[in-house]
């Protein structure tokens, strides 16, 4: 078999076998195919897309490529979620404590931020000692006794994934559907997942911008589901405009925290007993969502989702004293307050411009290598559709500099676009799809 071959058959539009695309895989992972090949094989995927059968292929070819975690000897059924990403979400640091709350188990290996969307793993480790490095031992015996871990992805999961994003950055690749869903899928699976809540984002806070985009995409993950005989469940949020009011990663965990109350914006709030719901449905907790929602809204009321919250940050080694008393998590030199510079209806936030501004006041990276201030940040006090008089409060900056400070200000006012007619609401959920 000839790499060669195999970029000639799919420039041509034709299928490549499972065999050829397991091949590709394993000679891409061990670099007996070399990095221009594999850059022509993905330019051929993007123009020409792949069958599901293909997709499936490759999600399955990447999740072998490495370790692959079993925990049927752990869990019943082993649940996960995902974001493709969003300005503000930190949804995961609630989610989880509610599931596990309601009596499932849930182990989730995030990731870290990169551009304008943040990081779960980031946001945790603005609780001193929190460690996100566990091993994969720790991993499973923390899933056992505690039924609730949130860690980082070791880097024997799905190895090729790994190199294949690397190659799609530098070769304007980025855009190809089919390997967007198999980058996700095959993480989830080499981490064991069997039933999973995707959380698909659509807006210009976004990856994928526009509604059909995102259709599509959820589509071939349930189908990627369906075929590796995985249960998937896409729902499709919106991210023009930030979820929740803080972007940044302590501001973002003081969030999470009031909402673990039973407080926190209710945009928010909605979201997290939305994915929860589901999450609980998959898991067999509950037989209807209504009924899941009902058991999820029961955890935040009589605190036990906190609970588990505090025991999952004591069980990774965080200063429990922080969850308690939020008021000790990293806080910024410089908070300055911004108010509206008129009236009227806020007809528009532009989440990207918000998520884009945090980055550059260190609440994220533009590259791998940067180090993330945990303090900085964003509160963006109202939302598209809210009627603003001149000189109350828009939002607020919490920044490490004069000169941070000054250029933030300037971008987000840029951010809010006004209207002197009342203004529609944005929708939060544009439905589901699971089939």
């Amino acid at each position: 078999m000839r790499t060669v071959d195999l970029i000639i058959k799919k420039r041509d539009g034709l299928e490549l076998t499972t065999e050829e695309i397991q091949f590709f895989v394993q000679g891409f992972t061990d670099e007996t195919i070399a990095d221009y090949q594999a850059s022509a094989w993905a330019m051929a995927v993007l123009l020409n897309g792949m069958s599901d059968r293909e997709v499936t292929d490759l999600t399955l070819a990447m999740a072998n490529s490495g370790e692959v975690l079993d925990l049927s000897k752990v869990v019943d059924i082993a649940l996960d979620k995902h974001s493709t990403g969003g300005v503000g979400d930190k949804t995961t640091l609630v989610v989880e404590p509610i599931v596990s709350a309601c009596g499932l188990r849930v182990g989730k290996m995030s990731g870290r931020g990169l551009g304008f969307s943040g990081g779960t793993l980031d946001k945790m480790e603005s609780i001193p000692g929190y460690r996100t490095n566990l091993t994969k031992a720790e991993f499973l015996a923390q899933l056992k006794d505690l039924g609730l871990v949130l860690t980082g992805q070791t880097g024997k999961l799905a190895p090729a994934d790994g190199k294949m994003y690397a190659l799609r950055d530098v070769t304007g690749t980025v855009d190809s559907l089919a390997l967007i869903a198999s980058s996700i899928m095959s993480k989830k699976i080499a981490a064991g997942a069997q039933r999973m809540v995707l959380d698909v984002k659509v807006g210009v806070g976004a990856f994928m911008k526009t509604l059909p985009e995102a259709k599509k995409l959820a589509s071939i993950m349930v189908s990627i589901g369906r075929l590796a005989k995985r249960k998937v469940v896409c729902l499709l949020s919106d991210m023009n405009q930030p979820l929740g009011y803080a972007v940044g990663n302590a501001l973002e965990v003081k969030e999470a925290i009031e909402t673990l109350h039973g407080g926190g914006p209710q945009d928010f709030r909605e979201h997290c007993l939305d994915v929860a719901s589901h999450l609980l449905v998959l898991g067999k907790a509950a037989g209807t969502l209504a009924a899941a929602r009902k058991k999820a809204e029961a955890t935040l009321q009589d605190g036990s989702a906190l609970e588990r919250f505090r025991k999952l940050v004591a069980a990774q080694g965080g200063d429990v004293s922080y969850v308690d008393d939020p008021g000790k998590l990293p806080v910024a030199p410089i908070i300055k307050e911004v108010t509206a510079p008129k009236s009227g209806y806020i007809k528009w936030i532009d989440a990207q411009i918000v998520g884009e501004t945090s980055v550059e006041m260190g609440a994220g990276r533009a590259t791998k290598e940067d180090t993330i201030d945990p303090a900085v940040g964003i509160v963006v006090l109202h939302k598209v559709g809210d009627r603003v008089k001149k000189g109350e409060p828009l939002f607020v900056l919490h920044a490490n500099s004069q000169k941070s400070l000054k250029a933030a200000e300037t971008r987000v006012l840029a951010a809010h676009k006004w209207s002197a007619k009342k203004v529609k609401r944005l929708r939060h959920s544009y439905g589901v799809v699971d089939k």
